[in-house]
């Protein structure tokens, strides 16, 4: 609805319109989180750490299977951990820009959100937990392919917990999404050139040439 109250917060959408749609997204979520039974809300509430941890447990082992790879795929396997990183930088920096507040404080007539609406500048746009998620799935799948039907669904999930847990806005957690995918795919490709050619040298002077048999 686009009337909407909104807090005046800077960096708070002044356009009803569009305030109106995503608000009413946010509402829908959030209603639908309510009706779901009080295991959904715990599962959810670690499930939004846990998704993350298992991911980046995830990436890590990629890279260590990868220590034996040909350099090309050694080097997309350490450029996707870095990605990660540069991904979650990238997220912080936006939210500094963009200084949109939390659909928990913002929203008239939303239901309470399950988790803690987050204190007052920590800013919602984009979603800090699904950039990560999406950073780290797609970095996993560069380098392991056959994980692609677990890594996938299980960062859809993670990013899909913070709206669920009326901590996100359903825009902020697809613009993280998509700019940690992107931050990966640019990174990795950018810099496969050299960083094969720096891991084909580190391997060369620990006598391992070439992928072992």
């Amino acid at each position: 609805m686009s009337s909407d109250l909104r807090s005046e917060a800077p960096g708070t959408p002044v356009d009803g319109s569009r305030d109106g749609l995503h608000s009413e997204l946010y509402r829908g979520v959030t209603d639908f989180a309510h009706d779901t039974p009080r295991w959904a809300h715990s599962l959810a509430e670690y499930g939004t750490e846990g998704g993350l941890l298992f991911l980046l447990a995830l990436l890590a082992a990629a890279c260590w299977r990868a220590r034996r790879a040909e350099p090309g795929v050694l080097a997309r396997a350490l450029l996707g951990g870095a990605a990660v990183a540069v991904a979650y930088g990238a997220s912080e920096a936006v939210k500094l820009v963009v200084r949109e507040e939390r659909p928990c404080r913002a929203v008239a007539g939303a239901p309470a959100p399950i988790a803690p609406c987050p204190e007052p500048g920590d800013w919602s746009f984009p979603s800090n937990h699904a950039t990560i998620a999406a950073a780290a799935a797609v970095a996993v799948v560069l380098v392991w392919r056959a994980t692609a039907w677990l890594v996938l669904p299980l960062a859809a999930l993670t990013a899909f917990s913070r709206v669920f847990l009326g901590v996100h806005y359903p825009h902020d957690v697809a613009a993280g999404a998509l700019l940690g995918a992107a931050a990966v795919l640019l990174v990795t490709r950018s810099a496969a050139g050299p960083a094969t050619v720096l891991a084909d040298r580190v391997r060369a002077g620990l006598g391992r040439a070439g992928p072992a048999s």
